[in-house]
């Protein structure tokens, strides 16, 4: 396996509540769906890291040759049938910080926060702009 496994939490402030969110893998399925109630969700995500940075892994998925990231699926997308909504939000992670990579692959979890609502208030869909940038928790 090529890489250092390091550890991603993206953390939604304001899911439509009812709704079910996911990761989604390289093969569109979702996983580990949740539905939103009235607080904020978070998905913990393992990508590795190899030097370039490169990220890899069953949920990174690429666009052109560097734009890394990872979908969260929404509402039908996230296996809810029956859902409204049938949306993905997009979120970088080549952007990360060299620093804060670093920090990572020393085993500090990096965490994004990300807003759960667009401008039509429905869920936050397509490349998802972070309400703050990465930082390290825990």
């Amino acid at each position: 396996m090529t890489g250092q496994s390091i550890t991603l939490r993206l953390r939604i402030q304001d899911p439509v509540p009812g709704v079910a969110y996911s990761l989604q893998d390289k093969k569109n399925h979702p996983v580990g769906p949740v539905i939103a109630g009235d607080g904020p969700l978070a998905f913990d995500v393992s990508v590795r890291a190899a030097p370039g940075p490169r990220y890899l892994g069953e949920f990174v998925r690429s666009e052109g040759p560097s734009r890394r990231f990872v979908y969260i699926a929404i509402g039908t997308s996230a296996g809810q049938h029956g859902s409204t909504w049938t949306r993905r939000a997009k979120i970088d992670i080549h952007t990360i910080p060299e620093d804060l990579l670093a920090r990572a692959l020393e085993g500090a979890m990096l965490e994004v926060l990300l807003p759960g609502r667009a401008k039509d208030g429905g869920p936050a869909c397509a490349t998802v702009v972070p309400l703050e940038g990465w930082r390290v928790v825990g």
